[in-house]
């Protein structure tokens, strides 16, 4: 035994009370001893490499090069995107693809190349492989991407699951961004990131890491262009990031480097190469069209662990009526359920949940629910009886249930990887329909078991389906939160089939934008912590999950009224603008920061409900593009070395740049701006990108710029639809788009698409079409002309 395995156990007991921390301490145990039987000892291990090329056999879109220890399938896909898998491995099976793999690109030759090795050549693409087994990634011109060096693999000696690592060389000058929700960042820096998605059981903050959604996928930006890199593979692992340096002119740059070091899976890899949006353009025909929320989900929601009964949520809403301030849903966090036992209702204290869920909705407001991935161990729950009687929970290697800790005491947990436990579990949502719920809340699902020490989740020689495949939760761990997502969504579905399902997720993998979004989970309250929202924000866009938005001001303590004030300001151009708190978190209602707060907050509230349209738009295009809503400063520039290294600053689509303010006492800040004309949409002052410009930042407002020639989708006075035009440049155009949306269902909207120019001292607004220009079909308010 572990004396300071003994020790946590004893704290344990003494911080959570006796019942609750004897079961987490029985519950660390089991866990260890399961592993201890269930695992096999890896024991002694040989190491290989591919060995040298021996010869190559053409296919479609490539073909296969055997290596004298391994070989190698190439292929070249119709969307652009190159694919490869060492070993035999396929693009399939596959948690991130959508559908079916993309078609084979005809056009794509297999030829030999110089030193004896082959080469692929492609439209966008030459993918050159080694004798020794190197892998370059060029573009047309013959400029390197990137160079993956010869893999290596350490195989156990009994047989069994081999470990494997790739390292990779990139330009002196790239920057590498991505690899799921991180609090550092958006930029990663030198350093280890680890692929194992992780509750991490308190309030974080930039320095901590890993937290709920990791994904092997990151994007990497530099001079020669913009590529993204997906190793596709769910198993535990590490990327060791280190970035260039250049010689100043000397020569002697050093490349940049990552590495990717797997406990297992396949050694399989996708690469999308072009600009940033053609690559998210081309990841989304990957791995599937982000699911587009309802028009109310764009909205102000306002969550807190702790509302305690009906009368407390009626309180808080007729608090932001009589204050005149917009509110579109309302969360209720696992304090709302009987004893934390997921789809039940406390009888006591929400005797009428229909009726209120009718109440608010009849004001414009829904109800959303938490739904925890636990179900309690205990028969005459009725989840847990049907469950049991279907066979729906995670096994241990000798067959029996796997019993772990959660808010209800001891739980077990549902397989995800299998379709009929998904199935079953998605019928489980017609009770929260029928208790007049309509948008849903994950959480808890890395999967979470408390535990007194260890891992707190499941024993990694659980056993689950993997889709009738069989294996261990070593494979099926960061896959958990993705299925129980997909169960939702698709459960839901079916129930209400007139209405876009409303799923968002703490963990998830990748491809989860499929069906919803995420949130931060629990950020520290703090400036570090608002921080850490933006770059989680930014880094799931950048992986494909354009929705999703942090816990305003942060999740454990009390902010003071400044910061709560600047995580509002942000949040409210984020695509999920969620105010949330923990149970000792206080009250986080904007009357209870001050009057002066309350007014400020206000201002912000009012102007996401203008922007309201604009939001919608983003939505749509999001689900036809892959472009996230929030985008970093170099989306539209990726060469402009300076936008790269900006973290401060974001794109909010095509139109508005929002530079947040990040640190306590600001009054003033500087803004990076990319080149063009940018409008102070305050003072509608014009400023010529690129360049740094100093602007006022009162507590009042952020600083946010229009771009000259935006036509920007806006709520109206009356609110009808308006065109915001900011006046172009005296010779240049502008454009937008517009997407009307009813606000539910699943027809089709068409994209609108208009035309700014100047004539005169008069601007122009044209709605383009076949027919040629036709004018705008509604109201068109031109801003910025003044500031000449």
């Amino acid at each position: 035994m572990d004396g300071r395995d003994l020790v946590r156990s004893v704290k344990a007991v003494g911080s959570v009370g006796a019942a609750q921390g004897l079961r987490i301490v029985r519950a660390a145990w089991r866990r260890r001893r399961a592993d201890a039987a269930g695992l096999p000892p890896r024991g002694a291990e040989r190491a290989r490499v591919p060995g040298v090329l021996e010869c190559a056999e053409p296919g479609p879109g490539g073909g296969t090069l055997r290596f004298s220890r391994s070989e190698l399938r190439v292929t070249v896909t119709v969307s652009g995107a190159v694919f490869w898998g060492w070993d035999g491995a396929g693009p399939e099976p596959s948690y991130a693809l959508a559908g079916r793999c993309p078609e084979p690109d005809p056009r794509a030759v297999l030829e030999p190349d110089k030193d004896g090795g082959w080469r692929v050549v492609a439209e966008r693409m030459t993918v050159v492989v080694s004798r020794q087994g190197a892998i370059e990634v060029r573009t047309p011109g013959g400029v390197t991407l990137r160079r993956d060096l010869p893999p290596r693999w350490w195989e156990p000696a009994g047989g069994g699951t081999a470990r494997w690592r790739q390292r990779s060389e990139v330009p002196a000058d790239a920057r590498f961004f991505g690899l799921g929700g991180r609090a550092c960042g958006p930029r990663l820096r030198d350093g280890a990131y680890r692929l194992w998605n992780t509750d991490p059981g308190r309030p974080f903050g930039p320095g901590d890491d890993p937290l709920y959604i990791t994904m092997p996928v990151h994007l990497v930006v530099a001079d020669a262009g913009t590529h993204l890199v997906f190793h596709d593979t769910t198993w535990d692992g590490t990327v060791l990031l280190r970035e260039g340096e250049e010689g100043a002119g000397s020569g002697h740059d050093r490349g940049g480097m990552c590495e990717l070091r797997m406990d297992g899976g396949p050694l399989r890899c996708w690469v999308v190469v072009g600009s940033p949006s053609r690559v998210l353009l081309g990841w989304a025909s990957l791995t599937g069209a982000p699911a587009l929320p309802p028009v109310w989900a764009l909205g102000h929601h306002h969550a807190r662990w702790g509302f305690g009964s009906e009368q407390e949520v009626r309180r808080i809403v007729a608090g932001y009526q009589e204050r005149g301030l917009p509110l579109d849903a309302v969360h209720l966090a696992t304090d709302h359920h009987e004893e934390h036992r997921v789809f039940t209702v406390d009888p006591d204290r929400f005797p009428k949940l229909p009726q209120l869920a009718e109440d608010l909705r009849r004001d414009g407001i829904r109800l959303v629910s938490v739904v925890g991935a636990a179900v309690q161990a205990e028969p005459g729950d009725a989840v847990y009886d049907s469950g049991t009687a279907g066979d729906a929970f995670v096994r241990d290697a000798s067959g029996r249930l796997v019993r772990g800790v959660g808010w209800p005491g001891e739980t077990v947990f549902p397989d995800f990887t299998d379709a009929r436990v998904r199935r079953w579990w998605g019928r489980q949502y017609e009770e929260r329909l029928a208790q007049g719920f309509s948008g849903f809340w994950h959480d808890m699902n890395e999967p979470t078991s408390f535990a007194a020490f260890g891992e707190t989740t499941l024993p990694r020689s659980a056993r689950h389906s993997l889709e009738g495949r069989g294996g261990d939760h070593r494979e099926a761990h960061n896959v958990y939160g993705l299925g129980m997502a997909r169960a939702g969504y698709e459960g839901l579905a079916g129930p209400a089939p007139g209405q876009r399902p409303f799923v968002f997720s703490r963990s998830g993998w990748v491809g989860m934008q499929r069906y919803g979004g995420a949130w931060s989970g629990g950020v520290a309250t703090g400036w570090p912590g608002l921080r850490a929202s933006l770059s989680l924000v930014m880094g799931l866009g950048l992986c494909g999950v354009p929705y999703s938005g942090p816990d305003v001001g942060g999740y454990d303590g009390r902010p003071s009224p400044e910061l709560y004030l600047r995580w509002f300001q942000l949040a409210a151009y984020l695509p999920l603008f969620r105010t949330h708190a923990g149970p000792e978190a206080g009250r986080r209602e904007p009357w209870e920061f001050g009057t002066q707060v309350l007014e400020y907050a206000r201002v912000a509230l009012l102007e996401r409900r203008r922007l309201l349209p604009y939001f919608v738009t983003l939505a749509h295009l999001a689900r036809r593009t892959g472009a996230p809503y929030v985008r970093p400063l170099w989306w539209a520039a990726p060469e402009d070395r300076a936008l790269r290294d900006c973290e401060d600053a974001f794109l909010l689509g095509d139109c508005l740049l929002v530079a947040p303010v990040l640190q306590p006492g600001t009054e003033r800040r500087v803004v990076r701006l990319p080149r063009g004309r940018w409008y102070d949409t305050a003072t509608e002052r014009a400023y010529e990108g690129p360049g740094r410009v100093l602007v006022d930042a009162p507590l009042s407002r952020i600083p946010v710029f229009a771009r000259a020639g935006a036509v920007i989708p806006v709520r109206g006075d009356d609110g009808g639809l308006e065109l915001e035009v900011w006046a172009p440049a005296r010779g240049r155009t502008g454009r937008g788009l517009v997407v009307r949306d009813a606000g539910d269902g699943w027809e089709e909207a068409e994209i609108e698409r208009y035309t700014s120019r100047r004539a005169g001292r008069r601007v122009v607004v044209e709605r383009s079409g076949e027919g040629g220009g036709a004018e705008p079909p509604c109201s068109v308010r031109v801003r910025g002309l003044g500031a000449e």
